[in-house]
């Protein structure tokens, strides 16, 4: 397989070593399973998207540790999960336009899987530990130059602002425009999870009511109520 990953190389600022690093970290399991291997689980970036999720946390941990040295460790977790939530990394994935690049199998393709915020943020996490893998001893300083910018501004825009987490400020906002018995009906429920597990995926949906207004999944069934949240925030049009 030999895609045309010069461009996308460019807008990372790293030109690989061994591109099979990086063709890995844009293939989807859509496209991996499309191709009837029957090892398709590990031709996809789902592995390298378990790396890239330490790798970016600890990058960012370290960062936020540093610069605001007067934070307590409950206000550096709830800045660092700002920054490093699907909402944020799907941000970062579009400046450097990683949708372009990704190979999905053709129904994912034709639902518009390039522009899906969750898709593009395992993606970038997958990028991430391509860059580490193929860059050796120099993989932490490497994977830096190209996140840290993205780090750096969304933090400096953070900075001084009030920090709830997205289901805090849901949370608050239900409570400030509807009366206060509406927040009894707001419930996340646990409608599944897949993968090993050491690694496993947890799918929250939250309802308002008899509605359903978000869905998220995360890691943890925690930063999967989060996800949940951030999306029903996105419904009502609240910035996060």
């Amino acid at each position: 397989m030999t895609l045309p990953l010069e461009g996308l190389q460019k807008r990372i600022g790293y030109t690989f070593r061994d591109r099979r690093y990086l063709e890995r970290a844009v293939t989807h399991s859509s496209y991996a399973h499309e191709t009837g291997a029957p090892d398709h689980h590990l031709r996809c970036n789902e592995r390298l998207e378990f790396l890239g999720d330490a790798v970016l946390s600890a990058l960012t941990s370290e960062y936020l540790f540093r610069r605001f040295t007067g934070y307590p460790e409950g206000k550096l977790s709830q800045l660092r999960s700002k920054l490093v939530c699907e909402t944020a990394l799907f941000g970062y994935a579009e400046k450097i336009g990683l949708g372009e690049f990704l190979l999905l199998g053709k129904g994912e393709a034709n639902n518009g899987g390039a522009h899906k915020p969750a898709i593009l943020a395992d993606a970038f996490e997958a990028v991430l530990a391509a860059i580490y893998l193929d860059s050796g001893e120099n993989g932490k300083s490497d994977v830096a130059a190209f996140l840290m910018p993205f780090i750096i501004a969304a933090a400096d825009e953070m900075e001084g602002k009030e920090l709830l987490d997205n289901k805090s400020l849901l949370y608050k906002f239900i409570q400030q425009d509807a009366h206060e018995e509406a927040l009894s009906d707001l419930e996340y429920r646990l409608v599944g999870s897949s993968g090993p597990d050491h690694a496993k995926t947890f799918e929250v949906e939250l309802y308002l009511a008899s509605n359903r207004i978000g869905r998220g999944r995360g890691n943890s069934i925690q930063q999967a109520e989060q996800m949940a949240a951030a999306e029903a925030l996105d419904l009502f049009g609240v910035q996060h």
